[in-house]
């Protein structure tokens, strides 16, 4: 099957992967501009990117994609390439640019997302990190035909998996990156035998995912221990959860719920060799891996060189 596919992080760079290893002709890749990253602040290109550029194909960067919108010139270029190329379907994995309908009507088979989460729940850009910050037992890969709406389309294809109580975003995405993979592979193989039913998504439960934005990094001890060891594990790797200590933001990376402890959010009830633990909304939180500005993460026994927060210190909240 002729394919263009329209990706930019490491979730989209696996699925990429495994079209290619199941032998469909990958006509175009779509992906976002580079964009400055790092301390040098020099341009990085996206996964997808360098994956298309080891396996010869060729490449968009469109900034948009709407021909009457600010970056009608890239979609118009886009669009002198896209449509001489043919695809039987566009392939679409966290792509981060809205396609327009131009887009979606191109191809014989329309435009085919793989989505991280089981849908209508965790329509939206961090499927992942949301629903292990809510608390969710499970969550999945849906293959969806997409309309015009954020993620509103038919589903095509859905599996579940559990969410681990040790699951970061980091190792779920790994997970799902793969079964991503493994289920558009599927997919493909089924459309033109017209064994996949569109089945219209439940208009109940319907909940979205909104961006993950820094100012959340910030731990409020005012909230129930449970909810920010989720939080923790949520914005793993990006962006971290932080406390204050002495004036410095500290991020944490792993924690540990302490039921039975109780003080004012953000008293020290326990310091160091013993578990550093904090009072929380409710019960208390035990901070084990921590790291300081421009360190490594370490177990929080070799986090405090000068000194750990002592019993009866009040770690500052976020409105202080």
């Amino acid at each position: 099957m002729r394919i263009a596919f329209a990706g930019t992080p490491q979730f989209a760079a696996v699925a990429l992967q495994a079209l290619l290893a199941a032998g469909h002709e990958v006509v175009l890749v779509l992906t976002q501009p580079d964009r400055p990253a790092g301390r040098g602040m020099k341009l990085q290109v996206s996964a997808v990117k360098a994956l298309a550029q080891q396996r010869g194909l060729a490449i968009a960067q469109p900034a948009g994609l709407r021909i009457d919108g600010r970056h009608a010139a890239d979609a118009r270029a886009t669009q002198a390439v896209l449509k001489p190329a043919r695809p039987d379907v566009i392939v679409v994995a966290a792509y981060g640019v809205i396609l327009p309908a131009w887009v979606l009507e191109l191809p014989r088979w329309g435009c085919i997302n793989i989505h991280a989460s089981l849908l209508p729940r965790w329509r939206g850009a961090a499927p992942i990190q949301r629903a292990i910050e809510a608390g969710d037992r499970e969550t999945g890969i849906t293959i969806m035909q997409m309309d015009a709406g954020l993620d509103t389309g038919a589903c095509l294809l859905m599996r579940a998996v559990a969410i681990e109580v040790d699951d970061s975003a980091s190792s779920l995405h790994d997970r799902l990156a793969t079964l991503g993979g493994e289920q558009i592979v599927e997919a493909l193989q089924r459309l033109p035998r017209s064994e996949l039913q569109p089945t219209p998504q439940a208009s109940a439960g319907i909940t979205y995912a909104h961006k993950i934005e820094k100012h959340e990094a910030a731990l409020d001890w005012r909230a129930p221990a449970s909810t920010l060891e989720r939080r923790v594990r949520a914005f793993d790797p990006f962006p971290g959860t932080t406390l204050t200590v002495r004036g410095q933001a500290i991020k944490l990376w792993r924690a540990a719920v302490h039921r039975a402890g109780s003080g004012a959010p953000g008293e020290v009830l326990s310091t160091l060799p013993a578990p550093l633990r904090v009072a929380c909304g409710d019960g208390a939180l035990d901070l084990l891996e921590l790291q300081r500005p421009g360190g490594r993460r370490v177990p929080a026994q070799q986090a405090f060189p000068d000194g750990a927060p002592t019993i009866g210190q009040r770690l500052p909240l976020p409105a202080d």
